[in-house]
C-alpha cells in the first residue's frame, strides 16, 4: 500500500526531527573550541611536513626529485594553505545556502536548531582556519576567479539536493585526508590538531549532509534533478581541481607554469583526487546523482576511477 503525499511528508518530518535530536545530543556531547582548544602558541617544528609527503601535488614527478627536502616541506606548507582556505571559501557558501534554506522553517523543531547549531560549528571552523593561515605565515588564496563568482551563483540558486550534495562533497575530501594527517606522527602537531578537531565534529555534518541529500533528491521532479546532478559535477570537478592555487607553486619559489602542468598531469595527484572522493562518490552514486551527462564531468576530473590499492 501506497502512501499519501501528507503520510510521505509526515514520514519525512519525523525522520528529520529524530536525526535532528540525535545530532544535537552529539554536538552537546563533543565540540570543541578551536581558539582556546588548540595551542596556538607553540612553535612549529623546522623540519616537519605540513601535509603526508605522497599527497603532495608534485610528489613522484622529475620536478619533486629535483626539489631539496626543505623546499619540500615549504610547498607543503603551501599546500595546506591553500586547502585550508578553499574550507573556509567554501565554509562560508556552505553557511550561506544553509541560512537560504532555514529561513522559511520552523525553529521550535529539533532539525532546524540543528542547522543553526551546524553553521555555528561552521563558524568556528573558518576561524579556526583562518587563525591556521596565520600561524603558517602563509596568504589566503582566494578561489581563482571563476570559481570565486560562480560561488556567488551557486548560492543564490542551490536547492536542498546540490547543497547538501556539495557540501558532503567537499567534507569527505577534507576528512580523508585529515584523518590521514590526524594518524600521522611526523608531520605538525598543529596540523593534527587542527585535523583531529574537523575531523570529530564534520563527521556529524556529514551524516546531516547524508540523510538530507537523499531526502531532498528523492522529492525533485526530473527537470530539477538533472539541474542538480549538473550542479554537482561542476562543483566536483571545480573543486577538486581547485585545492591547490597555481600561486601556491610561485610563492613556493618555482615556475607556476610548469609545476601547474606537472600537478595536472601527475597520476599521483590524480589518485590522491580518486581516493579522498571514493566515499562520496559511492554515496552520491547510491543516490542517483551522478548519471547521464554530468557524469562526464566526473570522469574528467579523475573521480571515477578505480581507487588504487596503495593509495
Amino acid at each position: 500500500m501506497s502512501l499519501t503525499t501528507d503520510e510521505q511528508q509526515s514520514r519525512i518530518a519525523a525522520q528529520r526531527e529524530e536525526s535532528g535530536q540525535r545530532l544535537l545530543r552529539s554536538s552537546a556531547a563533543l565540540s570543541y573550541d578551536p581558539v582556546v582548544d588548540l595551542d596556538w602558541d607553540a612553535p612549529l617544528l623546522d623540519d616537519a611536513f605540513f601535509a603526508p609527503p605522497h599527497r603532495i601535488t608534485l610528489y613522484g614527478t622529475d620536478l619533486w626529485d629535483s626539489m631539496s627536502r626543505a623546499q619540500r616541506i615549504d610547498l607543503s606548507r603551501l599546500e595546506l594553505a591553500s586547502i585550508a582556505s578553499m574550507g573556509i571559501w567554501f565554509e562560508t557558501l556552505l553557511m550561506q545556502m544553509m541560512v537560504r534554506r532555514l529561513y522559511d522553517n520552523d525553529p521550535r523543531t529539533a532539525h532546524v536548531q540543528y542547522g543553526f547549531t551546524e553553521i555555528g560549528d561552521e563558524c568556528r571552523h573558518s576561524v579556526m582556519f583562518g587563525k591556521l593561515l596565520s600561524k603558517l605565515d602563509a596568504p589566503y588564496y582566494r578561489p581563482v576567479r571563476f570559481m570565486h563568482e560562480g560561488g556567488r551563483f551557486l548560492k543564490a540558486t542551490s536547492n536542498g539536493a546540490t547543497c547538501f550534495a556539495a557540501a558532503l562533497f567537499v567534507e569527505e575530501v577534507l576528512d580523508q585526508m585529515q584523518r590521514e594527517a590526524f594518524a600521522d606522527e611526523s608531520l605538525q602537531p598543529l596540523v593534527r590538531g587542527v585535523s583531529h578537531v574537523h575531523v570529530v565534529e564534520e563527521a556529524r555534518h556529514m551524516r546531516f549532509a547524508r540523510e538530507e541529500a537523499a531526502l531532498e533528491y528523492e522529492g525533485q521532479g526530473r527537470v530539477t534533478r538533472e539541474w542538480s546532478k549538473l550542479a554537482i559535477a561542476t562543483s566536483a570537478f571545480l573543486a577538486s581541481r581547485g585545492l591547490v592555487h597555481p600561486h601556491v607553486y610561485r610563492d613556493a619559489g618555482l615556475d607556476m607554469r610548469t609545476a601547474v602542468r606537472v600537478a595536472r598531469t601527475n597520476p599521483y595527484a590524480r589518485a590522491t583526487r580518486t581516493w579522498a572522493a571514493r566515499r562520496v562518490r559511492a554515496t552520491l552514486e547510491e543516490i542517483g546523482m551522478i548519471t547521464g551527462p554530468s557524469r562526464l564531468l566526473w570522469k574528467r576530473a579523475g573521480l571515477l576511477d578505480a581507487v588504487p590499492e596503495t593509495a
